[in-house]
């Protein structure tokens, strides 16, 4: 059997099992995007773009930032980032999922232990599938269970340091994680925590600081802050003190042997971290549309997350594509998310609230919805 044979016969067991992906063009009423803010496509981005493109800022960097690669504008936007945050430190990379990557697979060390809540993202696995530190799952959200998996370590031996790693707001399933309590947990162990900001940025805190404001700053923090979600833009920003950057710069692979990101982008993320204070009513909007979701969910008998994520579970995997596709076919942007990406059993529709729709679009989605489940 050739290469490709193996390839083709893989295919035809994922669409035997309902789970063969595709791409789906955009279209019609936005309800899949993670563009909380509509910062996107909103003319404040694009004339940042302009302006930058003005002023001579270069679309491409020309190579990896420990070359020629690092320019003032990626400086710029570090400089800034690390002042809104709160952070002694930043440092801008090409995006979430290499940024997870490049620190699970850099910061822990031979002899620490990565004590991971389940639902991490998949770049945090392969991450820790890259690096040296021996991993541990706890159950979703329980501190109490962080807490006995690192009590176990301790009594097996372990002598190194634990990192607990977590997302602030799960991509999912919409809630939060019990950051507070696991923060109490890290100092008392001694511990380092990653947190995943990725869907939080922009949307919650003071600010649009994000659900860690408070916790950037601390030493034993580590905070990764995408620019591709609410902030309409890509990359991604690694919030931390100096030593932790110094540290990713100098042994880091997935920074080292990488192109920098594109100084045009850098400069249009800075402009976006401005929005966030120059324009609080994006974030009042957001969580309005959040409240009228809340209250159509809940005359359909559906949990509401309280977040801009609402999971829908369906559970089977065909019949979650096959909502998916109605719901598209009557204007509404749905994705279906299937095994591996949630749990088996688990396969639903992931609404997504944004500001590229309004309250009486939530109203026709769950009308139209409440016909199809």
């Amino acid at each position: 059997m050739s290469g490709l044979e193996k390839l083709e016969g893989e295919l035809a067991r994922l669409e035997t099992a309902g789970r063969r992906r595709s791409l789906v063009p955009q279209r019609d009423l936005d309800f899949s995007s993670n563009d909380y803010l509509g910062l996107a496509g909103s003319t404040r981005l694009r004339q940042a773009a302009i302006d930058a493109l003005g002023r001579g800022v270069a679309t491409g960097s020309g190579g990896s930032r420990l070359l020629r690669g690092n320019c003032d504008e990626h400086e710029r936007l570090e400089e800034e980032a690390a002042r809104f945050f709160g952070s002694e430190a930043a440092l801008f990379t090409g995006g979430g999922y290499g940024a997870n990557t490049l620190l699970f697979s850099t910061l822990p060390q031979r002899g620490d232990l990565v004590v991971h809540d389940s639902l991490v993202h998949a770049s945090a696995h392969e991450g820790m599938r890259l690096g040296r530190a021996e991993t541990a799952p706890f159950a979703h959200n329980d501190v109490d269970a962080a807490a006995d998996v690192i009590t176990g370590w301790r009594r097996r031996g372990g002598m190194g340091t634990p990192w607990i790693a977590v997302e602030s707001l799960y991509s999912m399933d919409g809630d939060r994680a019990p950051l507070a309590g696991l923060a109490e947990l890290a100092q008392r162990e001694d511990a380092m925590m990653l947190i995943d900001e990725a869907h939080a940025t922009g949307v919650f805190g003071p600010g649009g600081r994000g659900l860690a404001a408070g916790l950037d700053g601390r030493e034993n923090v580590v905070v990764l802050r995408t620019c591709g979600k609410a902030l309409g833009c890509e990359g991604a920003l690694i919030l931390a003190a100096a030593t932790v950057r110094d540290f990713i710069v100098n042994r880091g692979r997935g920074f080292i042997f990488s192109t920098a990101p594109s100084p045009l982008v850098a400069a249009i993320v800075r402009d976006a971290l401005r929005c966030l204070g120059d324009e609080p009513d994006r974030r009042d909007r957001l969580r309005t549309l959040v409240r009228t979701a809340g209250r159509a969910l809940d005359k359909l008998g559906l949990p509401a997350s309280g977040s801009p994520i609402q999971p829908v579970i369906i559970g089977d995997d065909r019949r979650t594509m096959a909502v998916a596709a109605a719901m598209r076919a009557a204007g509404f942007d749905v994705r279906g998310v299937r095994p591996p990406t949630v749990p088996p059993g688990t396969s639903r529709l992931r609404l997504s609230f944004t500001l590229n729709i309004d309250d009486a679009d939530i109203v026709a989605l769950m009308a139209t919805l409440r016909d199809r489940l």
